[in-house]
């Protein structure tokens, strides 16, 4: 027997509803825009999971006859679907402020993330290139590694050997860069200086934009920040990572209580605490 494609129906999504109230798919529909995934179905139930939070939040604030005014910051107003959540929250979830001595844990237990960060200042030289060209890809490797060999012979003219060949903007100030620290250059120029000592130049070293020849002139070594100076941002980590967990408490009690069918909100919840 034959079958027609026009005939062939793909099942729809199943109706979500809180304590008996449909949220309407158009509804979900636009909120995806807001949840981007590699599936649609996951867009679709992120953005489900997201209404139905967001239902249960106004439908308690409602009991408890919660009135808000929206804010204004950064030029943006609140809608009032917002600001009675934000109000709900501040009124209903406790997040207490870490004491000094939680904080001094805190700090003895994470010392490597509260330095300074090093910093390095360097010149280099940049040869483009494209991997997808080959042929221009073997002459920009050639060409700096010529140059390279130049500056093994002679380290001081590097600034001049910028000024001619670099494909930086740098070229116009001999090639110098400034002051640099982590996460201000691709990864691979990052773990070139890192092997290098001041005063040293390295061979080409290739990126997504081509080949650096880089001169590291000065390194000053970050220093571990003094309890003092890290307190007031371990203060507001901790005070996040409390409200995320209170958030998701409260949530979770106002799902326990709910009758919700066509969704899961496990993954949601979990989200919120992570």
């Amino acid at each position: 027997m034959s079958c027609s494609l026009h005939s062939v129906q793909l099942p729809k999504p199943k109706a979500i509803k809180v304590n008996g109230i449909e949220i309407a798919r158009s509804e979900i529909s636009r909120e995806t825009q807001h949840f981007p995934a590699q599936k649609p179905i996951e867009a679709w139930q992120n953005a489900a999971r997201a209404l139905v939070i967001r239902h249960l939040l106004l439908a308690e604030a409602d009991r408890l006859a919660i009135r808000a005014v929206p804010k204004c910051e950064e030029g943006r107003t609140e809608t009032e679907e917002e600001a009675l959540i934000r109000t709900l929250f501040e009124q209903e979830v406790t997040t207490p402020t870490a004491d000094a001595e939680t904080c001094r844990r805190y700090y003895e237990r994470n010392r490597a993330r509260f330095r300074s960060a090093t910093i390095y200042e360097a010149a280099h030289i940049l040869v483009a290139a494209d991997r997808r060209d080959t042929a221009a890809f073997d002459a920009a490797k050639k060409k700096a590694t010529g140059i390279a060999d130049q500056l093994q012979a002679r380290p001081d003219s590097l600034d001049s050997l910028a000024a001619v060949h670099s494909d930086c903007p740098s070229a116009e100030r001999g090639g110098n860069l400034g002051q640099l620290t982590a996460g201000q250059t691709t990864s691979e120029f990052e773990q070139a200086l890192l092997a290098m000592e001041p005063g040293t130049i390295s061979g080409p070293v290739e990126s997504r934009y081509g080949f650096h020849i880089i001169r590291l002139d000065r390194k000053i070594a970050g220093r571990e920040l003094p309890f003092e100076v890290a307190r007031p941002r371990i203060e507001i980590y901790l005070r996040e990572a409390v409200e995320r967990r209170a958030t998701a408490q409260f949530i979770a009690r106002l799902v326990s209580r709910a009758q919700i069918e066509g969704i899961d909100l496990a993954d949601a919840l979990a989200h919120r605490v992570s």
